[in-house]
């Protein structure tokens, strides 16, 4: 997954045409090995400007999972593993990209959904997904540095601050909105915000520079509504 040094030799046996095989003597076939030089493709970014889309890309995938943590989580690892935009193979978070990982975020979508349906408490149910994003964020802001950087730790901490800016405005939000709607609209509610985490996630990742508008948009709701709670 990471940038990797062009111009590496191995020393692999040659191989001999099919013609000429015959006429090899066991000295012969017994020979140094050839070298051979093989070549990756060399990054066409600046480490700077690769630096700073991963970043983009780490703060968006972390603003998603502050929404809600699951389904961008599942995005991510989805695209990861097919290597678009994004690629943890390779990485200290590798796991992101497991079928098994992804496996069990799609069960922990369902039992969310099925949590909300049978009434379970929004307040407690918060939280719960508010902690969970917070730490799905870290780690996918640390994974996408880890990308194509050893220094991944910060990520950690920028993950997690992106997914609590964009968790606090989104609670405010959704409970400023949830007080003007009827009971039919509020139930629905949850399925715009989760629709709204999965696309920011896709974006983050396709398109990296949407990351910084998201963050704004989530500064500017979060203070207009602690302007209206004053």
């Amino acid at each position: 997954a990471r940038g990797e040094q062009s111009g590496v030799a191995l020393e692999v046996p040659g191989r001999v045409p099919r013609s000429r095989r015959g006429a090899r003597t066991a000295a012969s076939a017994a020979g140094p090995p050839v070298p051979v030089v093989y070549r990756h493709s060399p990054s066409t970014l600046p480490d700077a400007v690769r630096l700073l889309i991963d970043i983009l890309q780490g703060a968006g995938l972390a603003g998603a999972a502050g929404i809600r943590p699951f389904l961008p989580a599942l995005v991510a690892g989805a695209l990861a593993s097919a290597d678009i935009g994004v690629d943890y193979d390779g990485t200290p978070f590798s796991f992101l990209e497991a079928p098994g990982w992804l496996l069990a975020l799609l069960l922990a979508v369902i039992a969310v959904v099925v949590a909300e349906r049978r009434g379970v408490p929004e307040a407690p149910l918060d939280s719960t997904l508010s902690g969970l994003g917070i730490g799905l964020g870290a780690l996918l802001f640390a994974a996408t540095l880890a990308d194509h950087f050893d220094l991944w730790w910060p990520g950690l901490l920028g993950g997690g601050l992106c997914a609590a800016l964009a968790g606090a405005a989104t609670r405010s939000l959704i409970v400023r909105t949830r007080a003007r709607l009827d009971p039919e609209a509020r139930a629905a509610l949850p399925v715009y915000v989760e629709g709204t985490a999965i696309v920011l996630a896709a974006l983050a990742v396709l398109v990296a520079p949407v990351s910084l508008l998201a963050l704004g948009f989530f500064a500017f709701l979060l203070r207009g509504g602690r302007r209206r709670e004053s």
